[in-house]
């Protein structure tokens, strides 16, 4: 099983649960992509098994401008893919990424993790173990 993880990080935090996820992935035996979405290859991406996409809260809670331009890319390929979220924010509640989760689904993805999973600020130990899990369980 190929799992690609591709996320765009400002602060580090993102990058940190990214790194996590893909611990948790190749704890579970897959193999696995890990790119940033200014260098992610989208063929690369679509033609794994499982995507996990990863994005910080930016502004009024919207994506970071990198992954909502490889995002739209391949959004429209997204039918029947499945598909997990994650993300880091300051403040808010996790809007963004319920907003990217109902994009998701109208792509007609089988979104694995609800409304996604988020960090605030720098990911404690609590969030990187969740984080792993993802990896594991997507």
């Amino acid at each position: 099983m190929k799992k690609a993880i591709v996320y765009a990080s400002t602060t580090g935090n993102t990058e940190k649960m990214a790194q996590a996820i893909a611990e948790g992935a190749k704890a579970s035996g897959a193999e696995v992509l890990l790119a940033t979405a200014d260098s992610a290859d989208e063929a690369e991406v679509l033609a794994s098994d499982v995507l996990i996409l990863g994005s910080p809260a930016m502004g009024d809670e919207i994506l970071e401008d990198s992954v909502e331009e490889f995002f739209t890319k391949i959004e429209g390929s997204l039918n029947s893919k499945k598909v997990a979220i994650f993300g880091s924010y300051d403040w808010g509640d996790g809007q963004w990424l319920r907003d990217w989760a109902e994009r998701i689904k109208n792509a007609g993805a089988n979104l694995v993790n609800d409304e996604g999973l988020k960090g605030h600020l720098e990911p404690d130990d609590e969030c990187l173990a969740e984080c792993k899990k993802l990896g594991e369980i997507a």
